[in-house]
This record gives structure tokens, C-alpha cells and sequence, in this order.
């Protein structure tokens, strides 16, 4: 049986860009995952050990946007890949990773990149 996760909006002061006062002043970034598992077994057992720890997941997300990069590509590459390798029991995943109000001549709330295995 699979069952989707989502982690929602979780936000990020970061220092992604390609404009070097991008990675200087840093920016605000909203990222999302979700992805399908068999967590069946925690249903009855109530054990995280029969889950995935969403709380791992968040830690890793957190690291990954720690090192500055200039393309939000580059980093949600790197947190799709560091996912799927750590958790090889996931199914599917897709992570979305948004740049709050870019840097572009005129006025747009986010720039994203989706990443998907779905």
C-alpha cells in the first residue's frame, strides 16, 4: 500500500543566485517534498522505525540549502539525489524549490524548478 508525505512550505534564509549580490544578501526560499512509501506497517505499530522520519528529511533539506549555490536547480538536484539515496524505500518523490521574489525587472512572487520521479 503506498501512502504520500508531503512536507509543505518549509522555508529557508538562503544564499542562492547567479548575481553575486544574490549570494551575498541571500534571499527567502520555500521548499516542498512529497513523495509514496509502503508505510503500512507503522499503521499498527506506531513505531517511526516503520515510517519515514519526515524530521530526517527536513534536516537533510536544511543542510542542502545551506550551501550556496547559483542555480536553485543545482540545489534541488542535490536534495532529490541526497533524498533518494537515503531513503532507497521511497517510491516516488518530487521536490519543489522556490526563490521568493527574484531578482527579474518586473514584479513576479517566485521563480520554482520541480524535480520529479512520478
Amino acid at each position: 500500500m503506498q501512502t504520500s508525505i508531503l512536507l509543505k512550505n518549509m522555508h529557508f534564509y538562503a544564499y542562492h543566485g547567479v548575481l553575486p549580490q544574490e549570494r551575498i544578501v541571500g534571499n527567502n526560499f520555500v521548499v516542498n517534498v512529497e513523495f509514496t512509501a509502503d508505510v503500512s506497517k507503522s499503521f499498527e505499530t506506531d513505531n517511526v522505525e516503520d515510517t519515514i522520519n519526515y524530521a530526517e528529511i527536513y534536516d537533510l533539506v536544511k543542510v542542502e540549502m545551506a550551501i550556496p549555490s547559483q542555480l536553485i536547480e543545482h540545489v534541488a538536484g542535490r536534495i532529490f539525489s541526497k533524498i533518494k539515496k537515503s531513503f532507497p524505500q521511497i517510491i516516488t518523490l518530487e521536490v519543489r524549490l522556490a526563490k521568493l521574489n527574484p531578482p527579474v525587472s518586473g514584479e513576479v512572487a517566485a521563480s520554482e524548478i520541480i524535480i520529479s520521479d512520478n
